[in-house]
């Protein structure tokens, strides 16, 4: 079964940065993370949980909600079986939990979050002075 493990929140003061990391274990035989897309998801209180940025499984195509583009790039490192979101500038409004997802498949669908079949436990993001 797929694992996925999420680190790198905290606490920060707005206009900082944070780098959270989604590490991917647990494949099926044959299969390694670059069969995977990959996404990133956040979720507020009282708010449905919103697609923040989606990566295809070759890296080539990403997709960012405009609320963060520019100012959030999201990465791979197959090898290492690690996704990444640098996340610079942050707003007290990037307040969240966030969720690294996945699925088998080439493409995303990053404003569905039924549509992926994977998720990690979730870490805490707080841009608060």
């Amino acid at each position: 079964q797929l694992q996925l493990v999420e680190s790198g929140g905290g606490l920060v003061q707005p206009g900082g940065s944070l780098r959270l990391s989604c590490v991917v274990s647990g494949f099926t035989s044959g299969f390694t993370l670059d069969h995977y897309a990959i996404g990133w998801f956040r979720q507020a209180p009282g708010k449905e949980r919103e697609g923040v940025s989606c990566i295809s499984k070759s890296g080539v195509s990403t997709t960012y909600a405009d609320s963060v583009k520019g100012r959030f790039t999201i990465s791979r490192d197959n090898a290492k079986s690690t996704v990444y979101l640098q996340m610079d500038n942050l707003k007290p409004e990037d307040t969240a939990v966030y969720y690294c997802a996945a699925r088998l498949a080439s493409g995303y669908m990053c404003s569905d979050a039924n549509w992926w079949t994977s998720w990690g436990q979730g870490t805490q993001v707080t841009a608060s002075s």
